[in-house]
């Protein structure tokens, strides 16, 4: 089962209807909202409330063990990065590491990772 542990979590603007992105990764663009992360992207944390409006706040957990949407088969230990939807997966040459795996699991499941960016895979 997910779980979160140890969150620091900090409010943000939305920058789009985020309705569908609660346990995504999500970064700050130029004018200073939240959006979707991007392929293999750098992350500010995870999206821990769904807001539906432009402006409305985000709650995104910056440290910590959080859930997350997984967008393929993640095994506990993985390092992970973002997919082009945000969602959590095994991170390949050239991405963003955004955390490990604390509880894997298949694509479209909720597991849980410790988020703590570590730089560029190799």
């Amino acid at each position: 089962m997910a779980y979160e542990s140890n969150l620091d979590t900090r409010s943000f603007e939305a920058g789009v209807d985020l309705s569908a992105k609660q346990y995504h990764f999500v970064s700050i663009s130029s004018d200073g909202q939240i959006d979707p992360t991007g392929d293999g992207a750098a992350a500010v944390g995870v999206l821990q409330n769904a807001p539906a409006t432009v402006g409305d706040a985000a709650a995104v957990a910056t440290a910590g063990t959080t859930k997350i949407a997984f967008g393929g088969t993640v095994a506990a230990g993985a390092a992970v990065a973002s997919d082009a939807a945000g969602k959590a997966v095994v991170a390949a040459t050239g991405d963003q590491i955004l955390g490990i795996a604390a509880i894997g699991g298949a694509s479209g499941e909720i597991g849980s990772i410790v988020f703590e960016p570590r730089g560029t895979a190799a």
